[in-house]
């Protein structure tokens, strides 16, 4: 039991030192500083984005203190019962000890977010490949599965744009998703997923292979990256999407083409002109700090590696579901026969296989 406790508190000091805890509480004291001061909260944003950061330190570092101080007081009660033995403390203090492994487990995993934009929002956009109505009923599944994924962590998900497929399903769809951590797990997703099936879609009941691929890119602070306004592109058009009549009466659509690399980004789902262009903006600078830092570590392409089209050969996950059901993993191998759980947005299993994944390919 001793043995135990000793082991607990030397996994949480080593890891309080890898996430450098003192230094998150010289942050906080910076923090606060700045939350004292007169006019704080004249700008609103920039207020709203300290006193979340305040409050995600400090409850953080709460519930790390809280497991040293559990384990340093269950080793005290540990020596008491050397000299008086009482075997239902022991059943108290070994059922402790089995609840505070598994909370250090949990929270063990965040150490796997190693990048510096983990934390970071995320901007998700899924695309189908060749194929018509059975690649775009694809990527709607696809869609389906992320939102599903947010929704159980309790993140928010927003509809920035989305182009239906004449039949069934989408063509394109940009989503932001609002979360700690949310860039950090859903990178994992990004590239080319392909599917085998047999297509609803086909009256001879022929078994298909569809493509759709999901760029997952984190979401910038504008004031990191400014773009130059002549730099830019700006068309307006009237809207296909959802949101009501007016959507489609008026020229609230915005297109925007950044001229010196050709990215251009388009929003519909809002019925304001103003808030489209600013979603659109915000794709942008994401996906225009996104080629900078690309280029910047061009040999690793570490955040978003190598892109590939939707096609044969670049995916980077396979579900099959005919004539037999496996998803699996093609760069960590990891797999599972149950295709319905993963398309219903149970994908930790292939995050954490991810992210082990990639800090042991960084590190060698």
């Amino acid at each position: 039991m001793k043995e135990k406790l000793l082991a607990l508190q030397e996994k949480i000091t080593s890891t309080w030192a890898l996430l450098d805890i003192d230094a998150q509480k010289k942050e906080i004291i910076t923090l606060e500083a700045d939350m004292r001061r007169e006019g704080f909260w004249h700008d609103t944003e920039q207020a709203t984005k300290i006193s979340k950061r305040h409050e995600e330190l400090r409850s953080d570092i709460q519930t790390w203190e809280e497991m040293r101080d559990e384990v340093a007081s269950l080793l005290e009660f540990a020596d008491e019962l050397k000299d008086s033995p009482d075997e239902e403390m022991e059943a108290d203090i070994e059922h402790r000890i089995a609840d505070i492994e598994t909370r250090f487990a949990q929270l063990e995993f965040f150490l796997l977010f190693d990048g510096k934009h983990d934390t970071k929002n995320a901007l998700v956009t899924i695309q189908a490949g060749s194929g018509g109505t059975e690649a775009q009923d694809w990527a709607e599944m696809l869609m389906r599965m992320i939102l599903r994924f947010v929704e159980k962590k309790r993140w928010k998900a927003t509809l920035l744009d989305e182009s239906r497929g004449s039949e069934a399903g989408i063509k394109s769809v940009t989503i932001e998703v609002e979360g700690r951590y949310a860039y950090g797990h859903l990178q994992s997703e990004h590239g080319t997923h392909r599917l085998v099936r047999i297509s609803p879609f086909d009256a001879e009941q022929m078994r298909h292979t569809s493509f759709a691929s999901i760029e997952v890119i984190p979401e910038m602070e504008a004031e990191i990256y400014v773009i130059d306004e002549k730099d830019l592109r700006i068309d307006t058009f009237m809207s296909g999407g959802k949101g009501g009549q007016s959507v489609n009466t008026t020229y609230s659509a915005v297109r925007i083409v950044h001229i010196p690399t050709g990215i251009t980004v388009q929003c519909q789902n809002e019925k304001s002109q103003l808030q489209n262009k600013q979603n659109a903006m915000k794709v942008l600078t994401a996906r225009l700090q996104k080629v900078q830092e690309e280029k910047e570590e061009e040999a690793r392409l570490k955040l978003r590696g190598e892109h590939k089209s939707p096609e044969w050969g670049n995916q980077i996950r396979n579900y099959v579901l005919h004539p037999y059901h496996l998803v699996k993993d093609v760069r960590t191998k990891h797999e599972t026969t149950d295709h319905e759980r993963v398309l219903n947005g149970e994908i930790d299993d292939f995050i954490e296989a991810y992210l082990r994944w990639n800090i042991s390919n960084s590190s060698s």
